[in-house]
């Protein structure tokens, strides 16, 4: 009918755009440390997801690093049949609520969403969201565990790599136990993600999901003073996979760094997320503050230490050496950041800190910068401006531009073939070692980068330690 034509087109247009997803409001939000998205209503998931072609040939799951059948979960939750749904996403992952909330997806499954072509990609990672809060909510099914293959695994780490190793392998009969040196489980989920945007609750019932699989978590167990990893292997365990992550801070090498009131990133989030310094004197750790906050970097990890510092009451200034084309974090991030009062100085660099009579920072002096020819990669080099140099009046420095993994698990382990110019472990695609039955994965093993990417680390790795545990393929053979 006439009538009709005007109707479909209206509707399709309608599909094109994609569900918001509520928001704390940048006033409010800025001034507590609860969740700035609260994620969508049934009716809001029902119809992003009937967003979704179901396309034949699914491109989106092409992008994901940890192989989630994507059109086939966004289908159950089509259906209302939300308890399949879950079960579809942690058949490959077992940390859906986690990912919903951190994972980069549009630069991965969403980037590949045909609806993305002419209009918003299918928000996928909020869908994902939407289903392990459901579930949580109701309560997590206990798995059912399969017989035991009688092999051993030890697994170092209890962040995103080494989780996802651990439960897959688990859920494939073998034995696993978890080595974590912190006092608390989850790795940078819980020490490096400001609990806006990911609660630690959320981390622990995440975490007590994959200890229901069957996996011994061991805390306070630092592995590379307690045990080595070779004394691992003599103790019975018939492999190894490093999940260490990376948390020895980069600096800029300025002069002046070691004044006071100058942070690395990790230090500053440790202290605010593991520890709850946002919350003293109700917990046990401070931190010292001033009004005047300057964040050097542009990748998440700088927006977080902002984003902190802005509900800690300071004015904050991110201070990154490119232009804002180039800045690292998702846009997510950098958007709410700066609806929260985020100022951005892009193209310059510090070359020097002063301090004052009692030994903290004052003055930052930075030079401006210039960006040169892009690599084979895209990144545009940057050199700095003769004569550019400027001061900014600052008390609070802190430092993101970066993480390499902590040395001890490399210089306890004889033969481990690493790379010497960052201390990486080196492996091949699957994360074998030179070693065998020594595996390795995630930012220990590529240097920081995504949670996501950690994730997949630790899946193929657990892929190759089957091969191996049961067919004796594996480094070294």
């Amino acid at each position: 009918m006439e009538g009709d034509e005007p109707r479909r087109k209206r509707n399709d247009k309608a599909l094109d755009e994609d569900i918001p997803m509520p928001r704390q409001e940048p006033e409010d939000r800025v001034k507590n440390f609860e969740e700035v998205a609260l994620g969508y209503t049934e009716e809001m998931a029902l119809a992003e997801a009937a967003r979704c072609l179901k396309c034949k040939n699914p491109q989106c799951q092409k992008g994901c690093p940890v192989e989630v059948p994507i059109p086939q979960f966004i289908d159950m939750i089509t259906q209302g049949k939300y308890d399949e749904g879950i079960s579809i996403i942690k058949s490959k992952n077992a940390l859906p609520a986690v990912c919903g909330r951190v994972c980069p997806q549009e630069q991965q499954c969403q980037k590949n969403c045909i609806r993305g072509k002419k209009g918003d990609p299918v928000n996928i990672g909020r869908l994902e969201r939407f289903l392990a809060d459901w579930e949580r909510e109701r309560g997590m099914k206990r798995p059912e565990r399969p017989a035991s293959t009688g092999k051993k695994v030890a697994i170092v780490g209890a962040g995103p790599s080494g989780l996802t190793a651990a439960s897959d392998l688990a859920k494939l009969g073998h034995e696993v136990t978890l080595f974590e040196a912190l006092h608390v489980a989850g790795g940078v989920l819980m020490y490096g993600i400001p609990e806006f945007r990911l609660p630690k609750e959320i981390v622990q019932k995440e975490i007590e999901y994959v200890q229901s699989l069957g996996v011994e978590l061991r805390l306070g167990n630092l592995i590379g003073r307690i045990h080595t990893i070779p004394e691992l292997l003599e103790q019975g365990y018939d492999a190894v996979y490093i999940g260490s992550g990376a948390g020895l801070p980069q600096w800029t090498g300025c002069p002046g760094e070691n004044l006071g009131g100058i942070y690395s990133a990790n230090e500053f989030l440790i202290r605010v997320n593991l520890m709850k310094a946002y919350n003293f004197p109700e917990s046990d750790t401070p931190i010292r503050i001033g009004k005047h906050v300057v964040v050097i970097g542009g990748g998440n990890v700088a927006m977080d230490c902002a984003r902190i510092s802005m509900r800690l009451g300071a004015k904050v200034c991110l201070n990154y050496r490119r232009s804002r084309n180039e800045l690292p974090a998702r846009r997510e991030e950098i958007e709410n950041a700066e609806e929260e009062g985020l100022i951005c100085n892009f193209l310059n660099a510090p070359v020097e800190f002063f301090g004052d009579d009692k030994g903290w920072v004052k003055t930052m002096r930075c030079t401006n910068m210039e960006l040169g020819e892009p690599d084979e990669k895209g990144r545009c080099s940057v050199t700095p401006i003769a004569c550019s140099e400027f001061d900014m009046d600052t008390d609070t420095v802190i430092v993101a531009i970066g993480q390499t993994p902590n040395p001890i698990i490399q210089r306890t382990t004889g033969g481990l073939r690493t790379n010497p110019r960052n201390g990486t472990i080196i492996v091949d695609e699957d994360g074998r070692t030179n070693l065998p039955g020594v595996f390795a994965g995630g930012d220990v093993a590529t240097g920081a980068a995504t949670v996501i990417s950690a994730m997949g680390a630790g899946k193929r790795a657990a892929k190759a330690m089957h091969d191996y545990l049961m067919n004796g393929k594996g480094a070294g053979q």
